[in-house]
């Protein structure tokens, strides 16, 4: 037995205690504290006497073996020995308490209060850390920490918290940087065994040490004394393994610990507290929300700088942090614990978040990330809040950043970015969803903007080191994202079950203590995937787009509330009724309420709708007047225009007294009361109203409001002192001014109030006093979390990364571009190389086609390939990037491949330099002796790598460099090659060398195992490249066209279809080298298309295939194309050739021969065109049935090349055959020659609408599409400058009309004329002469412009009638068209149509009178009635020109003294020009003249021909008539004009234009038709009042007549004057002109005088002035006075004397 154990006796408490108190007696006073020294020797004394008992274990004694008694009795002495205060007898005090502990041999079932002798040894301990010895503080911390590790006790309830209390205050007060480090440390060890043991809700568990280093990440660095923090790490791994225990002692204790420690702290394992929750998991739920309070506190106003209190809550943040690190899944599945971080842990993070301090936003974040990682499901609504707080707000400051928040921020999103199931979780649940904010669109953006740095031109505080910082550490965030993105893909698209490893993920999680980040979030997803799981992303997408459709209508309601509701009721995201458009008003965040004010107030019919259901969805009942409107005007603004508001407080008076009947005796008193109220709030609080309302004033105002009646004084003073303590505001007003950049999202997502409130503050103490923001906040997260919405989504559908990348993708973009572009930082450009390879992966692998190009593009540009003196490093590893790319993910690039092999295509070319290889442009040589003089010089082509040289043009073009979308690089660069860049692009040449041949071609190898969509691909990228090389005009290389035969021969082996696929590719391609400026490759590569197609020709195609025409094409392309007439040639005998051999195997080939010939047919040679021709003849005599026999669609290609051949100008006779070939065509046609294939009839879209009817079709309108070119093409025929091709073309068209006619139905027929008849004649239905054009200074019509002479039109008339008149019941409705051409063939200034217009319009007329309806013969006058407006305009325009013209001594003439005559007349200085100008107008203006009298002739002559007599007619016929009239007298009214025109008449020696004759003729038709309405017609003559508007005519032709019998200063008011009696003589103008308008007189004195005495007793006072001063007047005919004389005896003088 050793000396020990004599000592303590032979238990083994007496081991630990025997020594312990033995040194306790050595080290105290004996006088000071004789009875611990006492106490002391009566205790080893016991303990000698003393051996261990364990009979019953059950007993839960504090000591191990003993009796309660006992141990209360040893236990005594270590009590008083730790209340000594002496520090040298504390010393073994304490060691022996923690040996107790931490042996086991203190034991309890429950140490809750101070009845336990255990408690009092606990308080003892604790209470001897107020020494502030630093030895005793470790002691006392090492017996704490022993006592809350040892399971053999229970600590729980206040005894714990009170050991959690003295660890704080040995932190808060120690005086030693080591032992705070300690208490920290102690502290955090306590948190990681308590929530353990709660987690496995047992005593006995595993648990992990603390590491001192990770929990000073953010604390206490300051206070590290050299190896505290090794010193730390060492004090708690002694105290948690127990050390020191000796090994016997260990090994006599360790059998019984299973079975008796396990009974005595069963009752703590297995008892449960009143709410089912056991002891364990209470008291960690206590000490938990005591945590949570202690960060809670804030300073006080008196003590703001309280740096206790600061610290105490840095460390409870610590600890909660820790808790955090290591929380499990109890936390999750638990109801009462994710409670407890909801109202106790978001709400410290709320309250904390506002304060300035970086410990405490440290801690915040990495509390805040563990929340994020493993409590994302449970927690959606808080870290909808949170997010934008903490992370967004710091992360989108630019320009003002704190480094270290910042930098904390960017290290937290690294860590978040690193898990792809957290990025994935927060766009489905945040950014999908229409509550929540977009938290990832939001964070990829605030990372770009970091990235990019400060916007140029503005001020930062950052330093260049920071930014730089900031931006790699951005790029790497980002780069985390979109790997973690293509991981998570990658993992879903593997086969097999999915949730696989979900689940075991999440098995494990729950046997290990230790949770990684994945686990959790496994078990995460596990929890939710069953009730919540989106299998597919078709619902997310809808999600998706309803938000940002949602978005949108809230942004356009905004700008323009009323295009913001229609468009979101049209995307049917409102209902269309006025309650549901109110409900969205009133329940939508982010509108803007100025603008809801505004809607409210418009006086449009559904917005006042809106308006009253909005009022109406308020209940104000028993409430007080201005409770009510200070509720109704929570919502919205009020507008700014009186007459809106009154609206709105018309309907809110109404509505409140409906809710209160008794309130008010009407409702116009609410109205009134309301409306000063309004009043009263705007002057109360309105800073720019100097004198307020008293409240004398306001009483005032509203008195005999209540229907005549005041209303109570206390009532409205206390409404008064209501509104103005309190003023109105909206619900989200806040008091801080919103920043005019604020951001727009967090507005619409309802978060601006809690950011502004939480963040706008500056002291420590912002949200401590603030209850009401934290009630609401909590409010709104109760309200989230009782919606659907905050449902947590978990999905594994990979068709959600096409949403994610629509946002990520272009800030993605241009951060990569931006870094790798202005770093040559290796590390950085290598994340933004790792960034595009990623980027490539997803979206090539998801076939987004724009971003993954856009990625590939760039990778490709920042190689410099095709600026090589300028690359470097990284430009070589983007080279090596894009290979990989193009290994790893070929199948899915697609059109990115011609960026990948042009790179390889320039790689390659920069090596043939360096090695000195001589060009390929030496091999592509028209001429041998070139290639043999090259062929004789390889020494012009060194190795540039070992001579620095400069003698290859090639070479100085690479190096001067060019744009990368150059086909050629450095073609048009100017400059000179300095020797600094040869010098560069040598030692570039050497950095190529890191990729070999091996890496290059080993593309090209890899494409056989392409899949077949994505071969295709490549060799169309191949082929692309392949041409831009040898179409490079300096350079022209073969590299690409052999790389192309090596991909042919590596995939020869793949199915036909696939390999149909490439040739068709290859096909084009060598169609394109066809087109080569090289001619002898063209016709090397026609010939062996040739030989090709013969050989594809042998074998017989079936129905319905089209591979023949496949083969066939690169030969119309190329003869389409070509300039090489050559080439043409050959094409064209290779094609008969092969027609003339191969005829009864050509099926689908038949397009491409015709296509072929097509171009033939419009080729500039003759030898050419008469080839081709020859063998078409054969075809169309010979060969015919075969064109149409698999495929009727053949023959409209047919029609087109012989179309196409009578425009030929080499040969009439081709020409003439070539419509004659149609005209037999369309026999065929016609007979039923054609073999339909009626699936392809019936799928044609312009058979289906052609068939207009809904009559079941006859077979003969089958071919109407057939007809269509056949017919159309005649059409334009009939425009040919030959006169024998136009005649021609005419004839046939008609006639095939004429002869197939029967056939077409009436829908086919009005097609006919659109696409046939009419454009024929479209100079007249465009109502322009044909040949009208506007006049140069030459002023001369021009030849060219019309191509009908006098002959075709006559012609073409002609067929037009006879083929109306034979199809009038088909064609009927055509008759406006009809009409209208000949009607413009009557304004044509040639005899030949005009006449053809007129006997066409006539015989129309006549060969369907008995046809034609009241309504037709009204259309055909209408359509003459528009000819006579529509020509006035033209003829204005000519007058206006006219008067614009300068022509010297032109004025009115005093005297009837004849100014001019023809003698003797000089141009008055006009010039040749102005002369053909005037000339022109004037025969213009003749025309006009012309086409007016000839209408109205027409209309004369229809009308006597048919005796038409309706009123709709006669209405028709009377506008003619008077329109003409007013024409042609406001024409000879214009006196200055007509003076202009004859001076110019006179110098030009020309006719003048027939203006008085025009005049005379149309008064003489219009008087005529009066007449005879008035003495033929009297009903209708009566109902259109023809008296008096004949009346007025008349008086019109005898003003006229007398105003030119006047000499020319004999006005009227100058006659009437009786002192006037002298006249001058008319002069020879004068009378002239009187004698032209004389024969208008005497009818109208025939016409009057014929009338009754009726007639002149009606109209005598107006006439009989105009008879007396015809009497006056001097005529130039007796006639007048003749005729005159009769009417004053028979008709006037009879009424005078009766």
């Amino acid at each position: 037995m050793s000396a020990l154990q004599t000592l303590g006796g032979g238990s083994r408490c007496g081991w630990v205690l025997g020594p312990s108190l033995d040194k306790v007696i050595k080290n105290v006073a004996w006088r000071k504290h004789s009875h611990l020294v006492s106490a002391c020797k009566s205790a080893l004394d016991k303990l000698v006497s003393l051996s261990d008992d364990a009979s019953d274990p059950a007993s839960c004694s504090p000591l191990y073996g003993l009796s309660i008694s006992d141990a209360e009795f040893l236990l005594q002495p270590i009590i008083l020995a730790l209340e000594s205060g002496s520090p040298k007898v504390l010393e073994p005090a304490l060691d022996c308490a923690f040996r107790l502990f931490s042996f086991g041999l203190i034991r309890g079932c429950e140490i809750k209060d101070s009845s336990s002798v255990i408690y009092r040894l606990i308080d003892s301990v604790c209470k001897c850390a107020d020494l502030r010895e630093e030895a005793v503080e470790l002691a006392v911390l090492k017996v704490l920490l022993a006592a809350v590790r040892s399971p053999c006790i229970y600590i729980r309830g206040d005894c714990l918290i009170y050991i959690v209390k003295s660890c704080y205050n040995v932190y808060l007060g120690g005086r030693s940087g080591t032992n705070q480090i300690c208490a920290k440390s102690v502290l955090a060890q306590m948190m990681v065994i308590v929530f353990t043991r709660v987690e496995e809700n047992s005593m006995f568990v595993e648990f992990k040490n603390v590491s001192v280093s990770e929990l000073l990440e953010f604390v206490d660095r300051n206070i590290n004394e050299g190896s505290s923090i090794q010193f730390a790490q060492s004090f708690i791994q002694e105290v948690v393994e127990a050390k020191d225990c000796p090994m016997d002692l260990r090994s006599s204790y360790k059998p019984s610990q299973q079975n008796d420690d396990e009974v005595c702290v069963k009752s703590a394992d297995d008892s449960t507290d009143s709410s089912g929750c056991s002891k364990i998991r209470e008291d960690g739920f206590v000490l938990f929300k005591n945590l949570c309070k202690l960060s809670m506190k804030f300073s006080s106003l008196e003590n703001p700088d309280d740096q206790i209190l600061s610290r105490g809550k840095i460390l409870s943040l610590e600890l909660l942090n820790a808790i955090m690190n290591n929380a499990g899944p109890i936390w999750l599945t638990n109801e009462r614990f994710l409670n407890l971080v909801k109202q106790y842990l978001c709400l410290s993070l709320l309250k904390n978040s506002a304060l300035s301090v970086m410990t405490i936003f440290q801690l915040l974040c990495s509390i805040f990330g563990n929340l994020i990682s493993k409590f994302r499901s449970g927690l959606k609504s808080e870290i909808g809040i949170f997010f934008p707080m903490l992370i967004l707000r710091v992360l989108e400051n630019v320009l003002q950043p704190s480094f270290l928040q910042k930098m904390t921020v960017l290290s937290l999103l690294e860590k978040i970015s690193q898990d792809s199931h957290i990025i994935i979780d927060i766009f489905v649940n945040y950014d999908c969803d229409v509550e929540a904010p977009n938290i990832f669109e939001r964070t990829v953006n605030g990372l770009l903007k970091t990235a990019l740095g400060p916007p140029p031109g503005s001020v930062s505080s950052l330093s260049p080191a920071q930014d730089m910082t900031f931006r790699y550490e951005s790029v790497k965030c980002l780069v985390r994202i979109i790997k973690s993105m293509g991981s998570w893909m990658d993992q879903q698209l593997k086969p097999g079950d999915l949730n696989q490893p979900a689940l075991d993920d999440n098995d494990n999680s729950m046997e290990n203590p230790t949770y990684a980040v994945d686990d959790l979030n496994s078990a995460d997803h596990e929890l939710h995937s069953d009730a919540n799981s989106v299998s597919e992303a078709a619902t997310l997408e809808q999600r998706r787009a309803y938000k940002l459709e949602i978005q949108k209508g809230v942004q356009l309601f905004n700008r323009k509330p009323s295009k913001g509701i229609e468009f979101l009721i049209s995307t049917n995201k409102v209902g269309s009724s006025p309650e549901e458009v109110a409900y969205f008003l009133k329940n939508t965040s982010g509108l803007n309420e100025s603008m809801i004010g505004d809607y409210f107030g418009e006086r449009d019919e559904f917005p006042m709708k809106v308006m009253h259901a909005y009022v109406d969805s308020f209940n104000f009942e028993k409430m007080g007047f201005g409770e009510a409107i200070r509720f109704f005007l929570r919502g919205f603004r009020l507008p700014g225009e009186a007459q809106k508001i009154d609206r709105i407080m018309e309907k809110f008076a109404e509505r409140y007294c409906k809710c209160n009947p008794s309130s008010f005796t009407s409702a116009d008193t609410a109205y009134v009361l309301a409306y000063s109220v309004i009043m009263l709030n705007t002057d109360a609080h309105n800073s720019m109203v100097k004198e307020k309302m008293t409240k004398s004033d306001f009483i005032r105002n509203n008195r005999g409001i209540d229907d005549g009646k005041d209303l109570p004084e206390d009532y409205l003073g206390a409404l008064y002192d209501h509104i103005v303590k309190n003023e109105i505001k909206m619900r989200d007003e806040s008091c801080v001014p919103q920043s005019k950049q604020g951001n727009s999202l967090n507005k619409l997502l309802g978060l601006d109030g809690i950011l502004n409130l939480v963040w706008k503050q500056t002291e420590e103490k912002p949200l401590g006093t603030n209850g009401y923001l934290i009630r609401n906040i909590q409010e709104q997260f109760k309200a989230k979390s009782s919606k659907s919405e905050t449902v947590y989504y978990a999905i594994a559908d990979p068709a959600i990364l096409r949403f994610m990348v629509e946002v990520c993708w272009g800030p993605m973009l241009a951060a990569f571009s931006v870094t790798l572009d202005q770093s040559d930082d290796r590390d950085a450009t290598s994340q933004c190389l790792q960034g595009f390879r990623h980027a490539v992966h997803i979206t090539a692998v998801m076939g987004m086609q724009t971003q993954r190009d856009a990625f590939v593009t760039t990778m490709a540009k920042f190689t410099y390939l095709h600026c090589a003196a300028d690359m470097k490093q990284k430009n070589v590893d983007a080279v090596k990037a894009i290979i990989s790319v193009a290994i790893e993910d070929g199948n899915y690039l697609q059109e990115a491949w011609e960026h990948i092999l042009t790179c390889l295509s320039r790689f390659e070319h920069l090596q043939l330099l360096g090695e000195g290889a001589p060009p390929d442009a030496s091999f592509l040589s028209t001429s041998n002796s070139d290639s043999e003089e090259k062929a004789t010089t390889p020494a012009n082509y060194p190795s540039y790598k070992k001579k620095g040289t400069l003698q290859n043009p090639a070479v100085m073009a690479v190096v001067r460099g060019g744009s990368y979308d150059s086909t050629s690089v450095g073609v048009n660069a100017p400059g000179l090659v300095t020797p600094e860049q040869i010098n560069n692009f040598i030692s570039n040449l050497y950095l190529l060398d890191q990729i070999g041949n091996f890496e290059l071609n080993h593309i090209f190898a890899h494409s056989q195992r392409l899949n077949s969509e994505a071969i295709v691909a490549f060799v169309k990228a191949l082929c692309k490249v392949s041409m831009l090389e040898l179409q490079s005009p300096t350079d022209p290389r073969v590299f690409s066209l052999t790389k192309i035969v090596e991909v042919a021969h590596y995939n020869m082996n793949r199915i036909r279809l696939v390999w149909s696929r490439i040739w068709s590719v290859l096909s084009e391609f060598f169609v394109a080298v066809g087109l080569s400026e090289n001619l002898s490759v063209a016709i090397f590569v026609m010939d062996s298309l040739r030989q090709l197609a013969m050989k594809f020709l042998e074998r017989e195609e079936l129905a319905n295939y089209n591979f023949q025409n496949e083969f066939l094409r690169p030969f119309a392309v190329v003869m389409q194309k070509s300039c090489s007439a050559e080439i043409r040639e050959l094409i064209v005998r290779c094609i008969s050739q092969m027609v003339l051999s191969r005829v009864s195997n050509i099926k689908s080939g038949w397009k491409s021969v015709f296509m072929v010939f097509t171009a033939a047919a419009a080729d500039e040679r003759k030898s050419i065109v008469l080839l081709a021709f020859e063998t078409m003849e054969k075809i169309v005599r010979e060969y015919f049935p075969y064109i149409t026999e698999t495929e009727a669609l053949t023959f409209t290609d047919c029609v087109k090349c012989l179309i196409t051949f009578t425009s030929s100008r080499f040969n009439s006779d081709v020409s003439l055959n070539a419509i004659a070939f149609l005209r037999f065509c369309a026999f065929k046609l016609a007979d039923g020659g054609l073999v339909c294939n009626d699936k392809r009839m019936g799928d044609d879209p312009m058979v289906k609408d052609n068939a207009l009817d809904g009559e079941a079709c006859l077979d003969r309108d089958d071919h109407s599409y057939f007809w269509a070119p056949l017919l159309s093409g005649l059409s334009n025929l009939t425009s040919d400058p030959r006169p024998a091709i136009r005649k021609s073309a005419l004839e046939v068209l008609f006639n095939i009309l004429k002869d197939h006619g029967h056939l077409f139905s009436q829908p086919f027929w009005a097609s006919v004329f659109n696409y046939a008849i009419f454009p024929i004649f479209r100079f007249s239905l465009d109502g322009k002469e044909p040949h009208k054009e506007d006049y140069s200074p030459t002023f001369g019509p021009s030849h060219d412009a019309s191509i009908w002479d006098s002959g075709t039109s006559i012609v073409a008339a002609e067929c037009l009638v006879d083929l109306f008149v034979h199809f009038f019941d088909l064609v009927r409705p055509q008759l406006h068209g009809v009409v209208s051409i000949f009607v413009g063939f009557m304004r044509s200034p040639s005899q030949g149509p005009s006449t053809a217009g007129v006997a066409a319009l006539m015989r129309l007329a006549a060969d369907l009178r008995s046809k034609l309806l009241e309504e037709e013969w009204q259309d055909i006058f209408h359509c003459l009635k528009v000819a006579v407006d529509s020509t006035w305009p033209g003829f204005i325009n000519l007058l206006k020109t006219i008067d614009s013209i300068e022509v010297p001594d032109i004025a009115l003439p005093s005297n009837e003294i004849e100014y001019s005559s023809g003698d003797g007349v000089t141009n008055y200085g006009l010039d040749d020009d102005h002369l053909q100008a005037v000339g022109y107008i004037i025969s213009r203006m003749k025309v006009q003249i012309a086409a007016q009298l000839l209408i109205i002739q027409v209309v004369t002559d229809l009308y006597k021909m048919h005796q038409l007599s309706s009123v709709g007619i006669t209405t028709i016929l009377l506008e003619i008539y008077s329109a003409v009239s007013s024409h042609s007298h406001e024409l000879n009214g214009q006196i200055m004009l007509m003076h202009k025109l004859e001076k110019i008449c006179s110098i030009m020696e020309i006719s003048h234009p027939p203006l008085v004759h025009f005049e005379n003729e149309s008064c003489k038709s219009y008087l005529n038709f009066l007449h005879e309405i008035l003495t033929k017609n009297s009903s209708l003559s009566e109902e259109r009042n023809v008296e008096a508007e004949l009346v007025s005519v008349c008086k019109k032709v005898l003003q006229i007549y007398l105003d030119c019998s006047r000499p020319g200063n004999a006005f009227p008011e100058v006659i009437n004057k009786p002192s006037t009696h002298c006249f001058l003589p008319l002069g020879s103008a004068k009378k002239e002109e009187l004698a032209a308008r004389t024969p208008s007189v005497l009818l109208v004195m025939q016409i009057l005088g014929s009338q009754d005495r009726a007639f002149f007793r009606q109209y005598l006072s107006q006439l009989f002035p105009l008879f007396v001063d015809l009497v006056r007047s001097e005529h130039s005919s007796l006639e007048v006075q003749v005729v005159l004389s009769n009417i004053f005896r028979s008709c006037v003088g009879s009424i005078i004397v009766k």
